[in-house]
């Protein structure tokens, strides 16, 4: 019965995509439902995974995949959500949440139906645990095992047999990184922890100001009475779990934010054109990094802080009554100050990072400055930047002075100031006094939290101004292309590559670095292009390759553009190894270097594929010296590679992407002449079609 009713809540794998736009639709993920799109029958879980991840862009929101153990299957479910998960081979569940030990479940009637966490998870083990549980209870025929212990010894030992088993047949459904603002806020909660976070905040200083108004009174009454006493005490303890739980939503609010805020930077930086990248150097992404980092700190702290002070100077206003003028008058002049400061700190954040830039790329090139340049020239350019940040930091810190320190005083003394004449005139009541005195200390620590704040706003404010244009990145559109059935159009044209009259140029005025190319690559060819440097080889390679747009002209691959096939699909269909300065060994192990176009984490074909492919292409001996082999980590934080080793890494990466076309530029360059033979060797048989860019 059990099982029956998982099986009634569950979607057949026909009605995929409209499991898919369900969920999306309820978990508000996407505007609608409308027009999904439903799958064949899944020959494997690769295909079911790559239609998934598919068919949530064509939606508006990204399918993530998680992957788990059996052992660790029920944790991992009751924070994996909005989700689809698979339970049997041809059905799936499309669970909107769970909660204590429960999963809410959307049917295929659109009905919300709750089931056993632990019910769903025996489901999706006894498939695997059968094979073992069938060989164990034959192993323990023979043995003593009482007849009702039997089947929990079974059950127990099939488990712990299997505990390490993967599971990777569950994808979370979130907002796509490029979202709007207001979408993306609301997957951790933000929203939703920030109006609380007022919410307690306004709250617990409502009770420290009614506390600290019935303590008055009392003072001012001459007499202390016994129950006002007791509510002075209750209204104080009552403000220490608002305390803690604003303190808590603070951190919520700041982790929440900053994940996401990381995952659409990442996201706007691969998407970013090569002509937006190929001006700067090292030394500015090396400060945009920083700059990131400074967002996501100082805005959350300095913001929140600065939030809640303003609502601090709203009850201040309130409780100083006819003074409450002067409060927004200089809360006008703090705003004159702030604009100032805020001018002079952008200053300062573009020297000092026009400083961090310099010092990095001099420290890239220092080998070539102490070899090519006089000693006595060595500091020259950063006496200079560190003269001018002295110059801007001696400015600034001049405005900050005025800006943290005269505000709160000066806001401190002029209400004082403004006490004075009913105080010596005896136009006041003590009470009134009070309230006003009250008010305007009020008032001082508000600024004081306000000024104290601004500075994190102000490097947040500018940091972001810098880091802007990667945020924005993320919400550029990708090609999807159209849906084939098969997964890959490999056989719908005899050309691999058909590039008819393509004209790039660098700059929107310059003049063409290409104009009107053309070539046809059929399969199975090998192509050597030849060329005198500067020629436009490696451009064109990258518009073959998918890098770069042309201007004009017509690519098609496999007899499909690059609007039909989309982004991802062209990536697998063409490979390119680029030049050896434009490529990279990652601070990984080897096998991530070899395997990261193939997918990660990797099958055990993949790994022996990896292997087989060094070793063909004279790796092998590297291999051998390597204490962890394909696990070893390479790059800068691990084993150092040569030259030629990273030339043939570059190669091999290419080759095990299996794609339909492998375009090597000059990536046997660094290689002697046996290297290059049993490398040229290795390419030519495990490419299908190849070209070859090398000087002549």
């Amino acid at each position: 019965m059990q099982t029956r009713e998982v099986e009634i809540a569950a979607w057949p794998s026909s009605r995929l995509g409209d499991a898919m736009a369900a969920l999306a639709a309820r978990a508000g993920l996407v505007a609608s439902a409308a027009d999904p799109v439903n799958p064949a029958a899944f020959s494997s879980g690769v295909e079911a995974a790559a239609w998934m991840e598919r068919h949530a862009k064509l939606l508006g929101c990204e399918a993530e995949p998680i992957e788990t153990t059996l052992a660790d299957l029920d944790h991992e479910l009751l924070a994996a959500y909005p989700a689809l998960l698979r339970v049997f081979d041809d059905a799936f569940l499309a669970v909107l949440d769970a909660r204590a030990g429960t999963l809410r479940v959307l049917t295929p009637v659109l009905r919300v139906e709750r089931l056993p966490l632990a019910q769903v998870c025996d489901l999706i083990r006894e498939p695997l645990e059968r094979p073992s549980r069938a060989e164990i209870e034959r192993l323990l025929g023979d043995t003593r095992v009482p007849a009702g212990r039997e089947s929990k010894t079974v059950r127990l030992l099939v488990r712990e047999q299997l505990r390490e088993t993967r599971f990777n047949q569950c994808w979370i459904l979130r907002s796509p990184p490029g979202a709007r603002p207001m979408r993306w806020l609301r997957e951790p909660r933000a929203l939703r922890n920030l109006g609380r976070l007022i919410a307690a905040h306004t709250f617990q200083y409502l009770l420290w100001v009614a506390s600290w108004a019935i303590l008055g009174r009392l003072s001012f009454e001459g007499r202390m009475q016994r129950g006002w006493l007791l509510a002075w005490a209750l209204l104080l303890l009552t403000l220490v779990p608002f305390r803690l739980l604003t303190t808590w939503l603070q951190g919520a609010l700041a982790i929440g934010v900053g994940g996401i805020l990381k995952r659409r930077l990442l996201c706007g930086a691969m998407r970013l054109e090569p002509e937006e990248m190929r001006h700067q150097g090292i030394g500015s992404f090396l400060g945009q990094v920083f700059e990131a980092e400074a967002v996501e700190t100082l805005a959350l702290s300095g913001g929140v802080a600065g939030l809640l002070a303003v609502i601090e100077l709203i009850v201040s206003g309130f409780v100083l009554g006819r003074f409450a003028i002067l409060l927004l008058v200089w809360c006008s002049i703090a705003a004159m100050l702030a604009w100032k400061f805020l001018r002079q700190y952008q200053h300062w954040t573009n020297t000092r990072m026009q400083m961090t830039q310099e010092l990095i790329e001099a420290m890239v090139g220092q080998r070539t400055r102490l070899a090519q340049l006089p000693p006595q020239q060595w500091h020259e350019a950063e006496d200079r930047l560190l003269s001018r940040y002295l110059e801007t930091s001696a400015s600034m810190d001049g405005s900050a002075a005025w800006l943290m320190a005269a505000i709160p005083r000066g806001w401190l003394l002029a209400g004082l100031g403004c006490l004075v004449p009913g105080i010596v005139g005896g136009r006041s009541s003590p009470a009134e006094i009070a309230i006003a005195l009250g008010g305007t200390l009020l008032a001082f620590s508000a600024f004081k939290r306000l000024t104290g704040s601004f500075a994190d706003l102000a490097g947040a404010w500018v940091a972001w101004k810098r880091i802007g244009s990667l945020f924005r990145a993320a919400a550029r559109p990708e090609r999807l292309g159209e849906v084939f059935a098969s997964g890959r159009a490999a056989e719908i044209s005899e050309k691999v590559m058909d590039a008819d009259r393509l004209t790039f140029r660098y700059r929107d005025t310059g003049n063409p670095a290409l104009q009107a190319c053309s070539l046809a690559i059929r399969r199975g060819e090998r192509i050597l292009l030849e060329g005198p440097s500067g020629g436009g080889k490696t451009t064109f390679a990258s518009l073959l390759s998918g890098l770069r747009e042309p201007e004009s002209g017509l690519l098609l691959v496999n007899g499909l553009d690059r609007r039909i096939l989309g982004d991802q699909r062209l990536r697998q269909h063409v490979a390119a190894a680029p030049q050896f300065h434009e490529n990279h060994i990652l601070t990984e192990t080897l096998a991530f270097n070899l395997l990261m176009g193939r997918g990660w984490p990797p099958t055990p074909t993949d790994m022996r594929d990896a292997d087989a492919v060094c070793r063909e292409l004279g790796l092998g001996d590297l291999l051998d010296r390597m204490p962890s082999g394909l696990q070893q980590m390479v790059g800068e934080g691990g084993w150092q590679l040569s030259h030629g080793e990273r030339s043939r890494i570059y190669i091999a990466r290419t080759l095990l992407q299996s794609a339909d076309l492998v375009i090597l530029d000059e990536s046997f360059a660094a290689l002697d002449p046996e290297n290059l033979r049993t490398s040229l060797g290795c390419t030519l048989q495990r490419s299908k079609t190849l070209m070859v860019i090398a000087h002549p």
